[in-house]
C-alpha cells in the first residue's frame, strides 16, 4: 500500500496538518504533512516557463508564478477531498522560495510592473564591473563585512537598479511612491494575503540576506548599503523571522482552494534554507547539498557568522521565531546542475528527459576525456567570475551524445567538488559524508558520481521533498500555530539511503584535475570592459568574436586576390 492510501484509510489519526508553498525557478509546487509524523500527504506540481529575451537575459511571469500558486493549491486541495482527508486540518502555510529573482510592483493596482528578473540573469554584468572598478583595488568583496556576499550579477540589488534605471514604469512608480520591491516571498505573500486590498509586504531574514542591502550583523536592512546602490528604503519590505504569523490566506471562495482562507501564513524560508531545515541540519557543523536548477551547499555554521577565506558566501540560515537567535551558515552556490539536462534537452535535442540523459550516461559509462563547464551565468562559488562561458573540450572522432550526457552529469559532481574543498578549508573539520536532495537526486548514476568524485559516501533521504518540508516546519512551529515541534527529541527519524565511493581516489584525482583545466579554459571569455588602443580609443578587437571575425575576413580578401592572380 503507498504512502497516500494509507494517509486515506487511518485519516481519523492524521491530526494537525501543514502545508508548503515551493516556489522554485522551475517548477510550483503545494504539498501537505502530517505535522505529527512528517509524512507527505499530497502535492501538485506544475511548471514555470522561462523566458530568454536576450543573451544572458533570464525571466518569468510573475503573474504566471501567482496563478501556477492557485492552480497548485487547487489541484492539491482536489486530491485531499478525492482521499477524504478535511482541508479544515490544515493549520499553517510555510512558504519556500527561489532567491534573488526580483519582482517590481504596483501596490495601487497590483500589477508587476517588469518580468520577474531571475538569480541566473546576467544583464548586470556591466553594472557589476563598473561597481567593482571604483572599489578600492578593485574588491568584488567590498560590501563582504557587512553582507557576506560579494558584489555579483547574482544578488538582487544590481537587479534591482538595473530596473530602476531601464524600465520606465519602475522609474514612475518609484517618483510616485507606488513601487514595492520583493523576492519571490514576498510578492506571493503580498498577494495571497489581500494585495492591494490590505496585502502584507514582508520578508524573512533567509531572503533578506541576499540581496545585498541586508546587514546580516544588526539583522535588517543597512542605510549605507542602500545609499550605495540608490534604492530608496520605502519600497522595501518588512523583514522578520522565518517562523511567525504574517497574515491570513485571502482566496476567493469561489475556488476549490477557498477553503483555505484564514489559515495564517507563518514560515518562509529561501528554499537552500528551507531545505537545510527539512534535513534537520540544525547543529553547527551540519551540512546539505541541494540538487536543482542549480546546486547549493549549505553549512550550519551556529550563532555567529563566518566568513570565507575560499570564496563562499556567508548567509542566514534560518531564525525560528522572533524572540530566538539567528543561525548562520556558509553557502557554495553552483549556478548551473539540472539547468544543463534542460539545456541538452531544450537548446541542442539531444535528450527528452533527466531519465533518457541517465540511460545515455549509463550506456557509456565513462566521458573519455570530454569536458563540460557549463557556465552559461559565469561561474559562482568559488570564482564568482561572470565573464566565464560554458566550454565543451577533449572532444574527439569518437565523443557521441552519451560521452557529453556523462560529461554534463560528471560537471555537477565536479562543481559539487569544488565548494566542498572550499567548505572544507573554511571550517577546518572534512565532511565525512554528503547529505543531499533536490530533484537531481533520482539520478542514481548522478549519486554514485557524486560519492565517486567525492571519495566520501552520500546519504540520500527516501522523502525528497526536504525543501517544502523545511518551510512547513517553520510555519507548524510557529507561535501562534505550535502544532509542529522542533525539539530534537520529537523529530521524526529520517529514512536514507547511502552511496559509496567505488573508484580508486586517484583515478578521482586525476579526473579533477583536467576538469580544473577545463575550468580555466572557460575564464575571461566575455568582458563588457573596451580595450583601448595606443591612442585611448576602442579597438576593433576589444571583442574576440568580431576580431576573428575580421582577421578571418581579412585573411580570405588577401588569399582569394592572391588566387585571381595566379590564374
Amino acid at each position: 500500500m503507498n504512502r497516500t492510501m494509507a494517509a486515506s484509510s487511518h485519516r481519523v489519526e492524521l491530526g494537525p496538518l501543514v502545508a508548503a508553498i515551493d516556489q522554485g525557478t522551475s517548477s510550483t509546487r503545494f504539498l501537505v504533512f502530517n505535522s505529527t509524523t512528517a509524512e507527505l500527504l499530497s502535492h501538485h506540481q506544475v511548471e514555470i516557463k522561462q523566458s530568454f529575451p536576450k543573451e544572458g537575459w533570464v525571466e518569468e511571469d510573475p503573474k504566471e508564478i501567482l496563478q501556477s500558486v492557485f492552480e497548485c493549491m487547487e489541484r492539491t486541495c482536489e486530491k485531499l477531498s478525492q482521499l477524504n482527508i478535511d482541508i479544515s486540518n490544515i493549520k499553517a502555510i510555510g512558504v519556500t522560495n527561489q532567491r534573488e529573482t526580483t519582482i517590481v510592483w504596483d501596490k495601487e493596482t497590483g500589477e508587476p510592473l517588469y518580468n520577474a528578473v531571475v538569480w541566473l540573469d546576467l544583464r548586470t554584468q556591466s553594472t557589476v564591473e563598473d561597481l567593482i572598478s571604483k572599489t578600492p583595488g578593485r574588491n568584488k568583496n567590498h560590501l563582504k563585512h557587512k553582507t557576506g556576499l560579494p558584489i555579483s550579477t547574482y544578488f538582487s540589488a544590481v537587479k534591482l537598479r538595473w530596473l530602476m534605471d531601464n524600465v520606465e514604469e519602475v522609474q514612475q512608480a518609484v517618483l510616485s511612491h507606488r513601487a514595492m520591491f520583493g523576492t519571490v516571498d514576498s510578492w506571493l505573500i503580498w498577494c495571497l494575503t489581500g494585495g492591494r486590498s490590505g496585502g502584507v509586504h514582508c520578508t524573512d531574514v533567509t531572503n533578506a540576506s541576499r540581496t545585498m542591502l541586508f546587514n546580516i550583523h544588526t539583522m535588517d536592512w543597512d542605510p549605507e548599503l542602500c545609499q550605495y546602490f540608490g534604492i530608496p528604503m520605502e519600497i522595501l519590505p518588512r523583514v522578520r523571522s522565518s517562523s511567525e504569523i504574517y497574515g491570513l490566506m485571502k482566496i476567493s471562495s469561489s475556488r476549490k482552494s477557498g477553503a483555505l482562507t484564514g489559515i495564517p501564513i507563518s514560515g518562509c524560508l529561501g528554499d537552500q534554507s528551507a531545505a537545510l531545515v527539512g534535513q534537520m541540519c540544525f547543529q553547527d557543523g551540519q551540512a546539505k547539498n541541494t540538487y536543482g536548477t542549480g546546486c547549493f551547499l549549505l553549512r550550519n555554521t551556529g550563532a555567529k557568522p563566518v566568513m570565507s577565506d575560499h570564496g563562499l558566501l556567508t548567509t542566514v540560515a534560518y531564525k525560528l521565531g522572533r524572540d530566538k537567535p539567528a543561525c548562520y551558515a556558509l553557502e557554495g552556490s553552483v549556478a548551473i546542475a539540472g539547468a544543463v539536462v534542460r539545456w541538452l534537452q531544450d537548446n541542442l535535442g539531444i535528450v527528452s528527459s533527466h531519465e533518457e540523459l541517465e540511460k545515455l550516461a549509463a550506456s557509456v559509462g565513462s566521458s573519455y576525456g570530454c569536458y563540460f563547464v557549463p557556465a552559461f551565468s559565469g561561474l559562482y562559488a568559488p570564482y564568482w567570475e561572470p565573464s566565464a562561458r560554458g566550454i565543451i573540450c577533449g572532444l574527439t572522432q569518437f565523443t557521441n551524445k552519451s560521452h557529453l550526457a556523462f560529461a554534463a552529469l560528471e560537471a555537477v559532481c565536479f562543481q559539487t567538488k569544488e565548494i566542498l574543498d572550499s567548505m572544507n578549508q573554511d571550517s577546518g573539520i572534512p565532511l565525512t559524508q554528503l547529505q543531499v536532495d533536490g530533484g537531481m537526486t533520482s539520478n542514481r548514476l548522478l549519486m554514485q558520481l557524486q560519492a565517486d568524485i567525492l571519495c566520501i559516501p552520500v546519504v540520500k533521504p527516501s522523502m525528497p521533498e526536504t525543501t517544502a518540508l523545511g518551510a512547513a516546519m517553520a510555519a507548524g512551529a510557529a507561535e501562534g500555530v505550535r502544532v509542529w515541534s522542533l525539539n530534537p527529541e520529537d523529530l521524526s527519524e529520517v529514512t536514507s539511503e547511502k552511496f559509496e565511493p567505488q573508484i580508486n581516489p586517484i583515478e578521482s584525482q586525476i579526473r579533477y584535475a583536467r576538469w580544473k583545466k577545463a575550468v580555466q579554459r572557460a575564464m575571461n571569455w566575455e568582458s563588457t570592459e573596451p580595450v583601448a588602443t595606443g591612442n585611448g580609443e576602442p579597438s576593433l578587437f576589444c571583442s574576440m568574436p568580431l576580431g576573428f571575425y575580421i582577421l578571418g575576413s581579412m585573411v580570405m580578401l588577401v588569399g582569394a586576390k592572391y588566387l585571381t592572380g595566379n590564374q
